[in-house]
């Protein structure tokens, strides 16, 4: 019927629990915090966050921006960069940086793969990335736009690829 909005059926997508691991290094923004924590408990990704923080869990920006996510993430904290890594798989761990080796859909994801994530103003420290450039990921640009993308633009982009990928 014209001026009567329809609405679509959105299919019922079914993948393992806890496919994901979404791993922020030193986030400063609690507001992209808070949007990545929503898209983890939507996508059933458990979220790392490696101190510092450069904001506290209590904060209101935060909540509001994980609205129905807060209480459904699986949340684990790390106290540095080097207590996560001695307790994470690093074979099955990509680096998203714009100094990326490969691109990001050109990575084969496996169920358990972390994605890793730094700082919205450092991005990962440089000595990671040096000890791991094997496992550098990068989402393209076109070259001259914008010095990079929103953290939880970047992070959404690569959890719905990496679940396309082992859902098929």
């Amino acid at each position: 019927m014209a001026g009567r909005e329809q609405t679509v059926p959105v299919p019922d997508f079914h993948w393992p629990p806890r496919p994901f691991h979404v791993v922020l290094v030193e986030p400063d923004i609690p507001a992209n915090a808070g949007n990545i924590m929503r898209l983890c408990a939507a996508t059933g990704a458990v979220l790392h966050l490696v101190e510092p923080l450069g904001f506290r869990l209590t904060e209101r920006h935060l909540k509001r921006a994980a609205v129905d996510g807060w209480d459904r993430v699986a949340l684990m904290r790390h106290r540095s960069l080097e207590e996560f890594l001695a307790s994470a798989n690093t074979e099955r761990m990509f680096l998203f940086t714009k100094k990326g080796m490969r691109r990001y859909d050109e990575v084969r994801y496996e169920i358990g793969d972390a994605l890793v994530f730094g700082s919205e103003t450092r991005g990962l420290p440089e000595e990671l990335l040096k000890r791991m450039p094997e496992k550098t990921v990068a989402i393209p640009m076109v070259r001259g736009t914008v010095r990079c993308l929103n953290l939880s633009t970047s992070v959404a982009v690569a959890i719905y690829e990496a679940l396309r990928q082992v859902s098929r």
